[in-house]
C-alpha cells in the first residue's frame, strides 16, 4: 500500500514539472524555427533563386514578425 502511495506522489510531481516547463518550450522552439526559416532563405539567395532585394525584403519580415 506504501508503494502505491509512493507511485501517486511520483506521478504528481512529475505532471507538475511537465505544466511549468511546458512555456519554456513553446519558447524555444519559436526561436529555432525563425532560426530554419532563416537558413532556408540564405541556401535559396546562394543558389540564385531569389535576388538580393527580395532577400532583404523577405529577411526584413521575417525577422520583424
Amino acid at each position: 500500500m506504501m508503494l502505491l502511495w509512493i507511485v501517486i506522489v511520483g506521478i504528481v510531481i512529475y505532471g507538475i514539472v511537465l505544466l511549468i516547463m511546458k512555456p519554456f518550450e513553446r519558447k524555444g522552439n519559436k526561436n529555432e524555427q525563425e532560426d530554419r526559416a532563416l537558413d532556408v532563405l540564405r541556401e535559396r539567395f546562394a543558389r540564385g533563386e531569389i535576388d538580393e532585394t527580395e532577400y532583404e525584403e523577405k529577411k526584413r519580415v521575417l525577422l520583424k514578425g
